[in-house]
């Protein structure tokens, strides 16, 4: 698909690189840059779109490992941390707004106040709602690959043929392929080693025929090869991006904006020179 329209506004795919700017909602986030106050995340929220996000990612569950294993937040909480914040960035900002969540009652809800974008972390796999909610709302997804336990005999070949499932079962409930984003969950049930390869061949994961979004952003990978807390991988966070903005991602996904919209502007200048 060569254009998805995310609310009001078109992304172009292949005429450059689009940011997903990070707004964690938690106490508890992996990256530490959780903000619990409203005002706070609306502040963060602007300053992004000041810097060059193209879209804001809002989220209400962190996905660190010590807290991916339990029962998970429950949709009261998740609803009470997000939607108040959903509801005050999409009225101030200009660009397009996602919900983070594999929720089907919290995307419907972030989506009645103003999200314009879903992203699911489980691939509509872990709410049996969800596809059929993304397909009443029409609007795009976010199909991210996760295989909590890990283990791979073909890591390219598991996670395409994963995603694919994924668009399968979302087309059944409705959703038309103009909708659909692929991601390879990038440090979601996979190693050191294994997110290393998934950016080396990120090109790979074309096939599928829909637009890539990664997500780096500071993420263990980075810390354990840089032996690195994650306040400290800015640097390891620009080489993963620019290496897969290469390969082929049409959005990526950070926490520290500003340095990354200029990673991608150079990186596609580069390219298209």
């Amino acid at each position: 698909m060569n254009v998805t329209r995310i609310g009001d506004h078109e992304f172009n795919w292949g005429s450059r690189t689009y940011v997903m700017g990070i707004v964690n909602v938690t106490p508890d986030s992996f990256s530490g840059d959780g903000v619990t106050d409203l005002e706070m995340a609306v502040v963060q929220a602007r300053q992004m779109e000041l810097e060059g996000a193209d879209l804001i990612d809002i989220g209400g569950e962190s996905t660190r490992p010590e807290t991916w294993a339990g029962p998970g937040l429950s949709v009261a909480e998740e609803l009470a941390r997000v939607i108040p914040v959903v509801t005050r960035v999409a009225a101030a900002v200009g660009v397009p707004v996602s919900i983070d969540t594999y929720k089907a009652t919290v995307a419907e809800r972030a989506i009645a106040v103003g999200a314009a974008l879903v992203n699911d972390v489980w691939a509509l796999r872990r709410d049996p709602r969800m596809a059929a909610t993304v397909a009443s709302a029409r609007v795009p997804v976010v199909l991210m690959h996760n295989k909590p336990g890990g283990g791979y005999q073909d890591l390219i070949g598991e996670i395409v043929a994963s995603l694919g499932e994924s668009v399968e079962l979302a087309r059944a409930a409705g959703i038309t392929d103009d909708r659909f984003i692929v991601d390879p969950g990038i440090g979601f049930g996979k190693t050191r080693e294994e997110n290393l390869e998934i950016i080396r061949r990120l090109g790979e994961l074309r096939q599928l025929g829909f637009p890539l979004l990664i997500g780096p952003s500071r993420k263990s990978f980075i810390g354990k090869t840089l032996d690195l807390p994650a306040g400290e991988r800015l640097e390891g966070t620009a080489a993963a991006v620019a290496l897969s903005i290469v390969g082929g991602a049409d959005i990526v996904r950070v926490h520290d904006v500003k340095a990354m919209v200029r990673v991608a502007r150079m990186v596609d200048a580069i390219r298209q020179a």
